[in-house]
């Protein structure tokens, strides 16, 4: 029983160190397809950064789970989708154009175009005549010929 154990015991080190090796020395060509996916694909839990460059443990996950499907032989293509149909369009640098989409695409023009109006529109109210200045204007000269035609001030009681 314990020849037993020991052999067990000792298939179960070799394949582990067999694992471990496997690990030491990855694939180039997959490893090069992962990199070219892993910069098309944005990192879920960091600020904009795709998940080549992150070092969070979900962006290490889907390096591993991109790893596993270049190697059971999944084309870029799907890849991409099964990232698409699991985590949405967010997860691509580049989200198609659709309609849920489409105010990634429109709102940094149109907030572009918002703020060139608000410029626009405060450039032309300074410029234009101050309308309260001139009845300002016009009640003072009022207040004036008065004083001229009484002569002066009304009298202090």
């Amino acid at each position: 029983m314990k020849r037993l154990l020991a052999a067990l015991a000792c298939a179960w080190a070799l394949q582990a160190a067999g694992q471990a090796e496997e690990v030491a020395r990855p694939d180039p060509q997959v490893e090069a397809r992962l990199k070219d996916l892993g910069e098309e694909l944005r990192c879920l839990v960091c600020q904009n950064q795709t998940i080549a460059d992150s070092h969070a443990p979900l962006a290490i996950d889907l390096r591993n789970q991109i790893r596993e499907q270049v190697r059971a032989g999944r084309s870029d293509d799907e890849i991409r989708a099964y990232m698409v149909e699991r985590y949405g369009d967010f997860v691509l640098y580049k989200p198609p154009l659709k309609a849920t989409t489409l105010l990634l695409w429109i709102g940094p023009f149109a907030l572009l175009l918002a703020g060139a109006g608000v410029v626009t529109y405060i450039a032309r109210a300074r410029r234009a005549p101050d309308a309260s200045a001139e009845v300002a204007g016009e009640r003072r000269r009022e207040i004036a010929a008065m004083l001229e035609e009484g002569g002066g001030p009304p009298p202090a009681r």
